[in-house]
């Protein structure tokens, strides 16, 4: 990895020359009433060590204290960097598969936050053992010879502070951003419960003297229901002049997806009755209850896809009721309810959703003029949302991105350009850098090095 970028009064170590932890394990279970902290791997994603009894814990540990940064060596892709809290009543522990680094003359937020740089992580992939996966490992002989810029220390720490607050704002507008697909989607449930209980075309309504909704089973609006066929099929899609047989998540909430499908073998005759037009209406009938009673419309004629047998295909009768204005309904939180309830099944994993029950229960019919004005109001409310969504999506990928382009330029020192020109003193002389890095070679010569391993009963 080079680090040819910094600044020039920085200097260049490794991890190993800086390192002073000499790792002390020990079998927790010898200790079987007393209560650790530990920082294991699992607990990471939750910022927080565990608190458990030494009877509790399955294997060896090691002892690992305060500013302790801990690098994880298991499946180096996932960005694990970890500070030792402050010490509590416990004694703190970590896994085994944490690399332990300890040195306190250099600033535990610098190295932490360098340890997260995207060099060093893609470093840290290029050289690991292992399958593959989260088989992989990163090696602790040759991270120790990796490299790490030094930085005088008051710089180090006015980096450290620096990327505290800059990510953390980071982190806050990260956090809004992704709220906003859940206020979205309700959003589209308040325009879809308004629709089918009428009050989003009321005023247009009364205005044209259009006669209120009338319920109507569903079954008296349709002109056909069809149920599919599974045949054994390739594990890849067709082409499009290929006949295939589609998928039921193919059908998702409101939408289609035609790639959604398997290749009906060459040796199987396609069954022409079962393809797909523009403005069919699709609805999963078995499976998961989250994936039974999903409804879709089809946007356009597939003549070479067949529904399966876990589907429904419902033809409307276009004079009674519009499709798009079925979809809309059977997509609302309103019959969403319906269906649920009508749902059979012993378990979650495996529900019905049978033609009795589902064309029996009853719809709020508007006039066809009414269906026809609902369906562009939603459509264009749909719309709208949809757009605000791809530019959520557009800035958190950005966001997404921002994180390492402040790391990069803090460890450029360009976060603190001017604090250097404004403090030569604190960066020269024997608050140099290459001052610092001296008194580390001196501090590890006199205690003769990093020593070996040792092991506690």
């Amino acid at each position: 990895m080079s680090l040819k970028n910094i600044p020039t009064n920085w200097c260049v170590s490794t991890i190993g020359d800086v390192n002073n932890y000499n790792s002390l394990t020990f079998n927790p279970k010898s200790f079987q009433e007393d209560t650790f902290e530990l920082y294991s791997v699992p607990s990471f994603a939750s910022g927080s060590p565990e608190v458990l009894l030494g009877k509790d814990i399955a294997s060896n540990k090691q002892y690992i204290k305060f500013k302790d940064i801990l690098l994880c060596k298991i499946n180096p892709r996932i960005n694990r960097v970890w500070c030792v809290k402050e010490n509590t009543e416990f004694p703190q522990i970590g896994s085994s598969e944490w690399i332990v680094i300890r040195q306190p003359l250099i600033h535990e937020g610098f190295l932490t936050y360098f340890l997260q740089t995207q060099s060093f992580r893609d470093l840290l992939c290029s050289d690991v053992s292992g399958v593959g996966g989260s088989l992989t490992r990163a090696q602790p002989k040759r991270v120790a010879t990796y490299h790490v810029p030094i930085a005088p220390f008051q710089e180090q720490k006015i980096i450290a502070e620096k990327l505290d607050t800059l990510l953390a704002q980071v982190d806050s507008t990260k956090a809004r951003l992704e709220q906003i697909p859940q206020i979205l989607k309700r959003f589209r449930q308040a325009v879809l419960t308004t629709a089918v209980y009428g009050s989003l075309t009321k005023e247009w309504r009364e205005n044209k003297k259009i006669h209120a909704p009338t319920p109507t089973t569903l079954e008296a609006l349709i002109n056909s229901i069809d149920q599919g066929w599974s045949p054994k099929c390739e594990n890849y899609p067709a082409d499009k002049h290929e006949w295939g047989v589609i998928k039921t998540t193919a059908v998702q909430p409101g939408y289609f997806i035609s790639d959604g499908n398997k290749k009906l073998p060459s040796s199987l005759a396609p069954k022409f009755n079962l393809s797909l037009k523009k403005d069919d209406i699709l609805i999963t009938r078995a499976g998961p209850r989250s994936r039974c009673g999903i409804t879709c419309i089809v946007n356009q004629d597939y003549p070479y896809l067949m529904i399966c047998d876990k589907v429904y295909r419902v033809r409307v009768n276009h004079q009674k009721i519009l499709s798009g204005f079925l979809n809309w309904c059977l997509n609302s939180p309103k019959y969403l309810e319906i269906i649920e309830r009508i749902k059979t099944g012993s378990s979650d994993s495996g529900m019905n959703l049978t033609q009795k029950k589902f064309l029996s229960f009853t719809i709020n019919v508007p006039d066809i003029l009414e269906q026809q004005e609902i369906v562009r109001r939603v459509e264009q409310l749909f719309a709208y949302a949809d757009t605000i969504e791809k530019q959520v999506n557009s800035a958190l990928t950005r966001v997404n991105n921002l994180t390492q382009s402040i790391l990069a330029k803090a460890f450029r020192g360009e976060l603190t350009a001017q604090w250097r020109a404004d403090n030569p003193d604190l960066i020269s002389g024997e608050n140099s850098a290459a001052a610092l890095l001296e008194k580390i070679k001196a501090e590890r010569a006199a205690s003769g090095g990093k020593k070996t391993s040792r092991k506690k009963a």
